[in-house]
């Protein structure tokens, strides 16, 4: 996350300098808004930190090196290599500074490599200094170098890995933070892995299930009305110049291409302006949890969503949870975990406020919220009486894991064998108004096909 160092002066005149970290330079100045106006403070400046390039060289060596470094100002880079003994050839601000977000797998795999590391008992600081010469994608690998130095100088490892949940998500940093300052890191990377790996393999089936296949739809269609509007109008006009009556096929079919032609921009318009406005919708914070709301409703595939998002929390849940008295805060982070801000909300803003104003049990909670299926409420109800709830977390979740996965499959294959007979009843239809324009033929006695042909030129 872009770090801002803000430069003050006291009521008593003293120089308070202090860093904060925000997504933007908006939401830091209100922080920094904020922390002025609570100490009484008088603001002079504030820095973004950027990258900035240099070029330099030892003294009695010919080669200069080049290279990047992160800094408040240009001066700062340059003090540092001087006082390294290196003469300062130039440092420029990186011009193009953009930070883009690494793959999923590279994540996953940088999780999965530290919990095996960790179980051969060697030290997080070597596993840091492995991965960041191993890691080929720079935005995870300056991520880790940043992560490295800050535990290093000892800060706090949690508020280190949220620092960088831009880089590597908000649930996996949070996680990673969280192993470093309990007794079993070994446990909680794995569990982040395993996390990880299943969200990375549903989102995968789930993009095989719908968006290959919308894909293609959206191909043939495009394609269809290419063909009816363009290159059909081209041939059967050539039979109305010679008022050759049209088959009933045909006729509609060139009445369609009119159509299209007419009102290409109004049905354009009538196409595009319900998906800029639902993208603007889906921007808003109601706009999410309404949207993610319907997403679980849609048939067949909701259902399959609505569960993995149980079985994400259930995993989360497990990983996090230590005991009844202190649930509340694996509950929120394995709400967030799921992606999905209508389960979040209903989690946040119905079961969690249940818990702590009423003090009713976790069962009850999760029931009012009305977003657990009847089989989820009556595992943890069991749970719950014989205080196995973090053992029962994991049953549905590996419940869940199993029947998605095997329903996801089905899934597939019956959306591929829809998509087959969309594409068949489309190349029939084609064929059919093809088959009835070929059998056309002049009402003029002894005028051939060919000669009509031969009259147009």
């Amino acid at each position: 996350m872009p770090e801002y160092r803000f430069n003050a002066i006291s009521p008593t005149g003293k120089t308070v300098i202090g860093i904060v970290h925000s997504s933007n330079i908006i939401a830091a100045r209100q922080k920094i808004k904020e922390i002025v106006e609570k100490n009484k403070l008088r603001l002079r400046s504030i820095e973004k930190k950027s990258t900035f390039i240099y070029k330099a060289r030892k003294p009695g060596l010919s080669k200069p090196i080049v290279g990047e470094q992160k800094a408040y100002a240009s001066s700062e880079v340059e003090q540092a290599l001087i006082k390294l003994g290196y003469e300062v050839i130039y440092v420029r601000k990186k011009l193009f500074d953009l930070q883009t977000k690494p793959p999923t797998s590279e994540i996953v795999s940088f999780v999965r490599i530290s919990a095996d590391l960790l179980r051969e008992k060697m030290s997080y600081g070597e596993i840091l200094q492995l991965m960041i010469n191993d890691v080929t994608n720079k935005a995870l690998r300056d991520a880790l170098k940043e992560i490295n130095n800050d535990l290093k100088r000892g800060e706090d490892s949690e508020k280190v890995f949220r620092r960088y949940e831009h880089v590597l998500g908000k649930f996996t940093a949070y996680m990673l933070g969280l192993a470093s300052k309990s007794g079993n890191m070994a446990e909680i990377y794995s569990a982040t892995a395993k996390f990880l790996e299943r969200n990375q393999e549903f989102r995968k089936n789930l993009r095989s299930a719908l968006v290959t296949p919308t894909i293609t739809v959206i191909a043939l269609i495009l394609t269809v009305i290419y063909y009816v509007a363009k290159v059909f109008p081209a041939t059967a006009e050539l039979f109305l110049r010679f008022d050759i009556e049209l088959p009933p096929l045909t006729a509609a079919t060139l009445k369609l291409s009119y159509f299209l032609q007419n009102n290409f921009l109004f049905i354009l318009l009538l196409m595009a302006i319900p998906v800029v406005l639902l993208f603007y919708y889906y921007q808003t914070p109601k706009g999410k949890v309404n949207l993610h709301k319907y997403l679980l409703k849609l048939p067949v595939i909701g259902n399959l969503i609505h569960k993995s998002i149980i079985e994400i929390f259930c995993r989360v849940f497990y990983s996090l949870y230590t005991g009844s008295a202190e649930n509340i805060e694996p509950i929120r982070i394995a709400a967030e975990a799921t992606g999905n801000k209508y389960f979040e909300d209903r989690i946040k803003n119905v079961a969690i406020p249940i818990m702590i104003r009423e003090g009713k049990g976790l069962t009850d909670a999760f029931e009012a919220a009305g977003v657990f299926t009847k089989t989820a409420i009556s595992r943890f109800h069991s749970g719950e009486e014989t205080g196995t709830v973090k053992n029962v977390a994991l049953q549905i979740a590996n419940y869940y894991e199993s029947e998605t996965t095997h329903k996801l499959k089905f899934l597939i294959e019956a959306i591929q064998l829809a998509i087959a007979m969309f594409i068949m009843i489309v190349i029939t239809a084609l064929t059919l108004i093809s088959a009835e324009t070929a059998t056309i033929r002049p009402k003029y006695p002894g005028m051939s096909f060919i000669n009509l042909i031969q009259g147009l030129f």
